[in-house]
């Protein structure tokens, strides 16, 4: 199972823009690894593919449940990044003084 892949980096942050406008209604589908112990959360797009997952497996159901409702409120708390320049991505944003270490 593979998340979603972009040839460019404006599809990404396209999709990016879609999926934070969408948090309130993701809903992430919970399942075990095919490879190993743990469990992972999957958000499936079209067709049931896998649009995003966890990137990581959590040893526990609950924990991987928790870091998904983790993910949807800071994906949620985004600021529109046209307004705020901390937002856009790396190659178009000023480096704040913690970045340059």
């Amino acid at each position: 199972m593979s998340p979603a892949a972009f040839e460019t980096p404006a599809e990404a942050e396209r999709s990016f823009e879609n999926l934070r406008t969408a948090a309130p209604e993701l809903v992430a589908r919970i399942t075990h690894v095919r490879d190993g112990i743990g469990w992972i959360w999957v958000v499936p797009g079209a067709r049931g593919l896998p649009e995003i997952r966890s990137s990581r497996p959590y040893e526990r159901y609950a924990t991987c449940q928790n870091a998904f409702r983790r993910f949807v409120v800071l994906l949620g708390k985004l600021a529109d990044p046209t307004g705020d320049p901390a937002q856009l991505p790396s190659g178009r944003r000023r480096l704040r003084p913690t970045d340059a270490r």
